[in-house]
């Protein structure tokens, strides 16, 4: 018996909502990676160098801590300390501050304004290898009093602005460490760098005033004297802010293949695990197969009959 063009149209149209519906079902089981791509930390080392670019004193080092310096280490060399992989477009900061202070060392430098600053940008041309190179420096203006000088890991100045690229000032007594990523630091000086103030002229006694002191009464004894407290020599804190070689990237190496963004024009692409509409869409599925089952039945009928 032939089929009437009527059920072949039925079964064509049953057919096509079939795989209308089930092509997303299938096409949502298979969820697309993303490249991550990004920068790590990395270790500088650095050392101090005269106006010719001689070494002065240790050659390239990544020890931290804070130093006492003898003169100002007014010019430092930087660079990434050998055996490390430094992936392409990788950059790291490094800074140069110096402040002046109220003392020559941490825990007398109270609180400190900032004089001048230096960043320089490390990258994977800057690694340490074989062979004589030239290395990147910073340098900053020599203080002629007290004060510090700080190398650290990133590009913010910290001069106690609040405005976008600035930060808090160091300051002992009110605990703040800065700046971050501290690598090494020095201090030194042997003089204030607030001038003295003139002595007050001393004011001459008018005639009312007694060129001698009169005697206490015989009935009061004198007043005692009493030693003022020496002033602590021991520093408020126990340790110096920390420091560290290990220097921060500034930014990450952007993914090979960007995640496409959806669009007005485009439709989004299929969600894929636990917060995918697969249920929704499972139901939906399973309606319009069971429409077309039963309008393939309803054609056979009519055909027959």
């Amino acid at each position: 018996m032939t089929r009437s063009p009527r059920s072949r149209t039925s079964a064509a149209l049953a057919a096509t909502a079939f795989l209308a519906c089930a092509t997303p079902l299938l096409g949502a089981t298979a969820a697309s990676a993303t490249t991550a791509g990004g920068c790590q930390s990395a270790t500088v080392q650095y050392r101090i160098v005269d106006a010719d670019g001689n070494p002065v004193g240790a050659d390239w080092t990544s020890q931290g801590g804070f130093h006492q310096w003898d003169s100002a280490p007014g010019t430092v060399e930087v660079r990434l300390a050998p055996g490390q992989t430094v992936g392409d477009g990788c950059k790291y900061p490094v800074s140069l501050a110096e402040y002046t202070t109220e003392g020559s060392n941490w825990y007398t430098s109270g609180r400190q304004t900032l004089v001048d600053h230096a960043t320089v940008y490390l990258t994977a041309a800057d690694l340490a290898g074989d062979g004589n190179r030239t290395w990147q420096k910073l340098s900053v203006k020599a203080p002629d009093c007290y004060g510090q000088i700080d190398l650290y890991g990133d590009d913010i100045i910290y001069d106690g602005k609040s405005e976008d690229g600035h930060g808090p000032a160091p300051y002992q007594p009110g605990n703040i460490v800065t700046p971050y990523h501290l690598i090494a630091a020095w201090n030194g000086g042997d003089k204030s760098c607030t001038p003295d103030q003139p002595d007050s002229p001393t004011p001459t006694p008018s005639e009312s005033t007694p060129a001698t002191p009169s005697t206490p009464p015989a009935s009061q004894p004198p007043a005692q004297e009493t030693t003022p407290p020496a002033t602590p020599t021991t520093p408020s804190t126990a340790t110096t802010p920390p420091t560290t070689p290990d220097v921060p990237p500034l930014e990450s190496t952007p993914p090979a293949t960007p995640t496409p963004s959806p669009s007005d024009s485009t439709p989004p692409l299929a969600e894929t695990g636990s917060s995918a509409p697969v249920g929704l869409i499972a139901g939906g599925g399973a309606l319009v197969i069971a429409l077309g089952v039963g309008a393939i039945r309803m054609t056979r009928r009519t055909g027959r009959s």
